[in-house]
């Protein structure tokens, strides 16, 4: 009767009862910390308290306790319950069972895609990488950071900013992108597939090349750029430069630009001549229009020549300076200076040389100079010394007791001869006396009385002179050649010595 009573107050084992109950959060997300609470009327009744998932025991207290989720996952979701074995009497224990409860846990954001833009990239230009994602309504507020990786590793890590931008691409840069979202505090991160990303090059076309100095006009001595360029093509494109008229290689370049320059640092005559360059990118090659390189060449030091013999000038002789640079391009300027004094300025516009000409007096002793320019600056010769002295005289007297008196003997075109006493007076030996430097006038002696007479070889060279008396030299007096003297009649004079 006694055992009747105890199971009828015990009541039926495994049952759903009001004294045991369980709760769980009304709205959770993922990397949330979830707490599932199971209390009874008395929790210090609580012998042992067991957890449920889905009908699976997950855990087990030995009093009463929180089971507690502490970084949730979309797969926590489901049906929980608990069950309890308390104290009843001082004797006996009791089983209680929840309800069964739903907790669902959402996600914080969906998987991410990646999306990029533009849809058919092409080389040099920039590729922007979108990972695009939500968070859910009641947790915008979470701060979320992004990764975007290709096959060969991490492109960057972008805080708060969901995009990347590739500011040139490549072809090379051809392959898969992803892209990771994640809530750091929130332990929560999401990747999104896979995208290929094919990037289109584009072939080289209409190559031109230009020259610095512009035009083709090269210098010798100094700096040559050859400039190749294309007007569209992408990726790494090589460029060579070559001689029109051999087809030898200067050099090649390869790298990412529609340009590229080869320098010839010291330009020489043998530069001169036809150029082109060419280029390809894998998709062909293409060649420039032959440019045409002229090598001017500077005034270099220009050579001065003197036409007196020796740089010995007589007065009144006629002196001619040429100063020439040979190897300087066309047009040059020559000046002509006396001891630094500019004398002339000569053009010569088809190259070659330039001469002054002058008659010169006593002066004009000193050094001579001349510089050239063709437009990279004036070039000077080397110093000439010229000496400007009186003339030697053409007459003399030989064979006398001094310089003053003897045979008289004059020069002509570099051949010394005799002069015939026809005619000759006072008047012709006192031209002689003055060209001389000696004193007056004394007498017209023959030739016979300073011997030895004169070879056979040694010409008359004037057979009659016509002087007046006031000439300076004997060359100036008039001349007859009515006659034909011998030796025999050779002429004298004695003037006073000086």
């Amino acid at each position: 009767m006694l055992l009747h009573s105890l199971l009828l107050v015990l009541g039926p084992m495994g049952v759903h009862s009001d004294w045991l109950s369980i709760t769980v959060p009304h709205r959770a997300y993922e990397g949330d910390e979830v707490t599932i609470r199971c209390s009874g009327e008395d929790n210090s009744a609580i012998k042992e308290l067991m957890y449920y998932k889905n009908g699976y025991q997950i855990s087990t207290y030995s009093s009463a306790s929180s089971y507690v989720i502490s970084n949730a996952r979309t797969g926590d979701s489901g049906q929980y319950s608990c069950k309890a074995n308390r104290k009843y009497l001082w004797f006996l224990s009791k089983n209680e069972e929840s309800k069964s409860v739903w907790l669902s846990v959402q996600e914080l954001f969906p998987v991410p895609k990646l999306t990029f833009s533009p849809y058919w990239p092409t080389e040099g230009n920039s590729v922007t990488l979108s990972c695009d994602t939500t968070l859910a309504s009641d947790r915008s507020w979470v701060s979320l950071h992004y990764d975007f990786s290709r096959d060969h590793g991490m492109l960057a890590w972008e805080e708060w900013w969901p995009k990347f931008v590739i500011s040139s691409i490549s072809k090379d840069d051809s392959g898969y992108y992803w892209c990771e979202a994640k809530a750091l505090s929130y332990s929560v991160k999401k990747q999104s597939s896979k995208t290929y990303i094919s990037v289109q090059r584009i072939p080289v076309s209409e190559a031109s090349m230009r020259t610095h100095p512009p035009g083709g006009q090269a210098v010798e001595g100094e700096r040559l750029i050859l400039v190749c360029s294309v007007a569209q093509g992408t990726g790494y494109i090589t460029f060579s430069w070559y001689r029109e008229d051999t087809k030898e290689n200067l050099g090649s370049k390869s790298q990412r630009s529609q340009t590229a320059e080869l320098q010839i640092p010291v330009v020489q005559e043998s530069h001169a001549g036809g150029y082109y360059c060419t280029a390809e990118n894998s998709y062909g090659t293409v060649q420039s229009k032959t440019v045409n390189i002229t090598v001017r060449i500077p005034a270099s030091s220009p050579l001065l020549n003197i036409s007196a013999p020796g740089t010995l000038a007589f007065i009144g002789e006629v002196v001619k300076l040429h100063c020439e640079d040979w190897r300087a391009s066309p047009p040059v300027e020559y000046q002509f200076y006396h001891n630094d004094l500019i004398l002339g300025n000569i053009s010569a516009p088809l190259g070659g040389g330039a001469s002054l000409s002058f008659s010169v007096a006593a002066n004009h002793s000193g050094n001579y100079s001349c510089k050239a320019d063709n437009g990279w600056g004036p070039k000077a010769s080397e110093v000439v010394t010229l000496n400007v002295t009186e003339a030697p005289p053409k007459v003399r007297l030989v064979n006398g007791l001094h310089r003053c008196e003897g045979r008289v003997e004059v020069e002509q075109e570099g051949r010394w001869g005799t002069v015939c006493d026809d005619g000759w007076d006072l008047k012709d030996v006192a031209v002689v006396c003055r060209e001389l430097g000696c004193g007056a006038a004394r007498h017209t002696p023959v030739a016979l009385l300073y011997p030895p007479v004169a070879e056979e070889a040694l010409p008359v060279l004037i057979q009659v002179a016509m002087c007046n008396g006031t000439e300076v030299t004997l060359a100036e007096c008039e001349q007859v050649e009515a006659f034909d003297c011998g030796h025999d009649e050779d002429a004298g004079a004695v003037c006073e010595a000086s």
